[in-house]
């Protein structure tokens, strides 16, 4: 029952492969599985879903989970859209790592913005792939990458790969990407550097003062991984803008590359004191 440190013994790291509909998810699973065989098809052993597959990618064997929701293209009727996010859902929820899959061709669009939100809140590690991007010319790509910066902000911490569901062409940097954002999932924090960092950050940023007092981040613990949580004790309400720009010095800091970072405040009241 012992697991080593990379977490293979306890079997393959289970990837979901999300993203909309006729985005290409089964085209880009079929090539997968095709060129790299599949190790053993239909982990299930019956034609029910949900159907788990082992594939085989860069050496390594992974297992792809639900892919029963992906081959079977749900076809856009009405609920079918719905379907297709519950669907998701139960995928994310089994998967260690999520890979969304994005259409370059096209705009990013508020159901792609909903799966990366899903993904995120779900706390899975996320590697975003982007299909296409070979058939896009400059001005497109000009475009694209500021689509990214604007409507995808919320992981701009998330390794991207371009790929090819049609080609198959690098799907080899899938893997790579995928291992990245598994190790920052899996990141720990000596308390002793979680502490120096936060002591050093609030002196030289401290927080802003509000009614006249000004509230103090005390000390911090690391209490969890897979995503990493931070439980932050403080003298004082911790605002959210300040909540945002400590966790994104902790990713100058410590990395956590491909992974959501939860981080909770603890307010310790000062003791009255007794007369």
């Amino acid at each position: 029952r012992w697991a080593g440190r990379s977490g293979r013994s306890g079997g393959p790291r289970r990837i979901a492969l999300i993203g909309r509909p006729n985005v290409g998810k089964s085209s880009l699973l079929n090539k997968v599985a095709r060129e790299d065989r599949v190790v053993v098809n239909e982990l299930a052993g019956t034609t029910r879903d949900p159907v788990d597959e082992l594939i085989e990618l860069g050496g390594v064997t992974w297992k792809f989970v639900d892919t029963a929701g992906i081959r079977k293209r749900v076809h856009l009727q009405q609920g079918a859209d719905y379907y297709a996010s519950l669907r998701t859902a139960a995928a994310v929820e089994k998967a260690e790592v999520a890979v969304i899959l994005i259409d370059a061709g096209e705009s990013i669009s508020v159901q792609d913005q909903r799966i990366v939100t899903m993904a995120v809140d779900s706390g899975r590690a996320i590697v975003v792939a982007y299909n296409k991007w070979d058939t896009l010319d400059e001005e497109r790509r000009y475009y694209l990458e500021r689509e990214i910066e604007t409507e995808l902000a919320q992981i701009a911490w998330a390794p991207r790969v371009n790929v090819s569901a049609a080609t198959g062409r690098h799907m080899e940097r899938l893997v790579p990407a995928i291992e990245t954002a598994l190790a920052g999932w899996e990141t720990r924090v000596p308390t002793g550097r979680l502490n120096a960092f936060l002591g050093e950050l609030v002196s030289s940023h401290p927080h802003p003062v509000r009614g006249g007092k000004q509230p103090r981040i005390l000390f911090g613990t690391q209490a969890g991984t897979k995503p990493p949580r931070f439980v932050l004790f403080a003298s004082g309400f911790i605002e959210h803008g300040y909540r945002r720009f400590v966790e994104r010095r902790l990713r100058e800091e410590f990395g956590f590359e491909g992974t959501p970072i939860k981080i909770s405040v603890r307010v310790r009241e000062k003791r009255g004191r007794k007369k």
